[in-house]
């Protein structure tokens, strides 16, 4: 009897998976759902696509690509699902490569795809914008930034590719256009093809003046949101007279268009009813350039006699305000806030303030930025004191973040802040305060950290320029039962001992230290699961928020 011995498999074998592919133990579940759908008898068109999107959607954007290229061809797939796909890709060069993979995977992703930035480099600028806009012919997001420019990069976007965008893109809905210096009114007025637009942001286009302005907002019916930044060439407010006659503003944010005062904003009259988010900032030495108000007459304040019920977050920086002059009359009108910014305001009466807060009983966020001044009982300090805080802590439940920063107060005359350590934990306690900002506040010590560790939703604390929290006060802080992310930026009294302390506790997700000369890179490892740390020390404007050094910026 003839005995055949069986062949022996060759131990330590592993096939080498297809170049650019995946191997089969690596992807059992892709394999599977491949081997249902190659099936002779394949299910419905819908099922396969339910079943490969499912198994799909926990891996990278990269490797599902590279996972149906590997397991189908590309033509065979439905639109849906390629479209699927598409829209779990969120990095543009991941986005810019998948193209690349077949014809029509490229004309399914200029089809679904809605947003785009323009900038440096697309030169020459209209014959690309034609190419790029006729492709990509459902946009409804468009940004075209020029920060950065310089006569190397070629030439920048004018008025013929705003005509050029206006012509391919009927579905805009959302424009911003940054630095774009060689767009002027002309351009602008091409913007009346674009029957949806319903959002426009300038940040500083210098050729734009107020007639360009005004022929958007006879033309845009639909104009919702209005961004005005470093405009330095609008003056007249014709065309904000009209917005709030005949248009539907809900968004107004000006900065630094020296143009426009707050008293020309008057003429916004019936508009203040509809809007639910205004900003006014204005940079540089501020208090010395403020004009009084032309249309005041005392004792007929029937100029301010607006309503803004529905105004929900108000920001008011670096502005001068008199008795019932201004955008003052703002505080005494709003009954809906939810967010407020008060940053370096001159001239706040803080009875006014108490009865905004008593109004505002939906207040969730507020920021108080505030410096050392003449008060009207002759001393010199911040305008607002401990009595603003308690009006805050029994009006306003719903708080949860508090910024209150000081800036040109001597930690040598702790009087200079109207507010006291007693009155900030008594209004840390009384409210559900989820992320706090302490910045400038020498009054602040380590009997307050001591009250902070207590506090039951702290999540988030930043001390910034807190000169009287040293390493005691860390060992406190440590304690706080639900605090995960903590900033330190230039506390000087605090040194490595004290980040042992919260290195101990394990409890901090994120660590941010900048500044702060008496801790070392060394100190800051293994505080929290992710740490970032600077020894740079960083100026003042940037600590305080401040832009008191600004020039007025002239077109390249």
């Amino acid at each position: 009897m003839r005995i055949t011995a069986k062949p022996r498999r060759r131990r330590g074998f592993r096939r080498r998976p297809r170049r650019g592919g995946f191997s089969a133990q690596s992807t059992p579940s892709i394999t599977a759902v491949s081997s249902q759908l190659s099936h002779p008898r394949p299910p419905p068109p819908f099922l396969g696509s339910r079943i490969l999107r499912a198994r799909v959607q926990c891996l990278p954007s990269l490797e599902v690509a590279q996972v149906v290229q590997l397991r189908y061809s590309m033509e065979d797939l439905p639109e849906p699902l390629l479209a699927d796909i598409i829209k779990r890709i969120t990095v543009s060069s991941d986005l810019n490569s998948l193209c690349l993979v077949s014809k029509q995977l490229c004309a399914v992703e200029a089809e679904h795809r809605g947003t785009i930035r323009v900038g440096c480099g697309v030169d020459p600028t209209t014959e690309a914008l034609t190419s790029l806009f006729s492709r990509f012919s459902n946009l409804w997001k468009v940004e075209i930034n020029y920060s950065g420019w310089t006569p190397s990069h070629g030439d920048q976007v004018n008025n013929q590719g705003i005509l050029v965008l206006s012509h391919h893109c009927p579905l805009l809905s959302d424009l911003t256009l940054s630095f774009c210096a060689h767009i002027d009114d002309a351009g602008l007025s091409y913007l009346a093809y674009c029957r949806k637009l319903r959002s426009l942001e300038l940040s500083f286009a210098p050729a734009i003046t107020s007639t360009g302005i005004f022929r958007v907002a006879v033309s845009c019916c639909y104009l919702s949101v209005l961004h005005l930044v470093d405009c330095i060439a609008i003056e007249s407010v014709e065309w904000l007279e009209y917005l709030g006659r005949y248009g539907s503003l809900g968004e107004l944010v000006l900065k630094d268009c020296d143009g426009i005062s707050q008293y020309d904003l008057l003429k916004f009259g019936p508009g203040w009813r509809k809007l639910q988010r205004f900003e006014f900032e204005i940079n540089g030495t501020y208090w010395l350039s403020e004009r009084p108000d032309p249309s005041y007459v005392v004792g007929y304040p029937s100029s301010y006699d607006i309503c803004c019920d529905n105004l929900k977050d108000l920001r008011l920086a670096h502005i001068v305000t008199k008795p019932e002059i201004g955008l003052r009359f703002l505080l005494g009108k709003c009954k809906a806030l939810e967010t407020l910014y008060l940053e370096y305001v001159i001239g706040l009466n803080e009875d006014e303030v108490i009865s905004l807060f008593q109004r505002c009983c939906n207040l969730k966020t507020i920021s108080l930025r505030l410096m050392p001044l003449r008060c009207e009982d002759h001393w010199f300090r911040t305008a607002l004191t401990d009595d603003s805080l308690e009006a805050l802590a029994l009006s306003c439940p719903m708080l949860q973040v508090v910024e209150l920063t000081f800036t040109f107060c001597e930690p040598s005359y702790p009087t200079e802040i109207g507010f006291t350590q007693k009155g900030i934990l008594t209004l840390i306690q009384s409210c559900p305060i989820r992320a706090l900002v302490l910045n400038g506040a020498s009054i602040f010590d380590d009997e307050g950290m001591k009250g902070l560790s207590s506090t039951q939703f702290l999540e988030k604390l930043d001390l910034v320029d807190c000169c009287s929290v040293s390493d005691a006060g860390m060992y406190l802080i440590a304690q706080a039962p639900c605090l995960s992310h903590l900033t330190l930026r230039k506390c000087s009294s605090v040194t490595d001992d004290g980040l042992a302390a919260l290195a101990r506790s394990q409890k901090l997700e994120s660590l941010t230290v900048i500044g702060c000369r008496r801790i070392s890179q060394e100190g800051v490892q293994g505080a929290a699961k992710s740490v970032c740390y600077s020894s740079e020390t960083e100026s003042h404007n940037s600590l305080k928020g401040m832009n008191v050094y600004r020039k007025i910026r002239q077109s390249p």
